[in-house]
């Protein structure tokens, strides 16, 4: 998955205009206009498209963990310059407070079963031996029951 269309599929999901998704950025400490935004959200067949690099995604995923958690004491968060699946995946765990039972679940509503030994090695540290990288199936599973739980009205739990 590119990070174009991590940043579509939640956008989508959570339904989140021009003006929140700026407001997201800025809460990470780095502003990005309407314009960009608009580059990024383009589909991937559309030549205007902007690719959104590992450190643009890290700053909105920062600036949303800000938006649904609060603002924590001390300096900002700083964006990684290199993002995996792994690392998406924790911190849109970390913004939406899921517990492992909650993402088994929502990965059941996509179809796709994973052991909570498997979910929890992929928020582990890289070196550590039970450490495993979490796979762009993965990902797309977990982004589509999102999808269900937060967007899809006859089977969305939280609203």
């Amino acid at each position: 998955m590119n990070n174009n269309d991590i940043l579509r599929r939640l956008r989508y999901t959570f339904d989140f205009s021009d003006s929140k998704m700026m407001e997201i950025f800025d809460l990470a400490g780095h502003p990005a206009t309407r314009a960009e935004i608009s580059d990024w959200l383009k589909k991937d067949d559309n030549p205007a498209q902007q690719r959104l690099e590992d450190k643009q995604l890290a700053i909105f995923l920062n600036g949303w963990i800000t938006d649904k958690r609060g603002k924590k004491d001390g300096p900002l968060p700083k964006p990684e310059e290199k993002l995996n699946n792994n690392i998406i995946f924790r911190k849109i765990k970390i913004a939406l407070n899921l517990k492992d039972d909650e993402i088994i679940g929502i990965l059941d509503l996509a179809e796709f079963r994973i052991s909570k030994h498997e979910i929890s090695a992929f928020f582990r540290k890289p070196g550590q031996s039970q450490y495993r990288p979490c796979q762009n199936q993965v990902m797309r599973n977990f982004l589509h029951g999102l999808q269900i739980v937060y967007r899809d009205e006859e089977l969305g739990i939280r609203n």
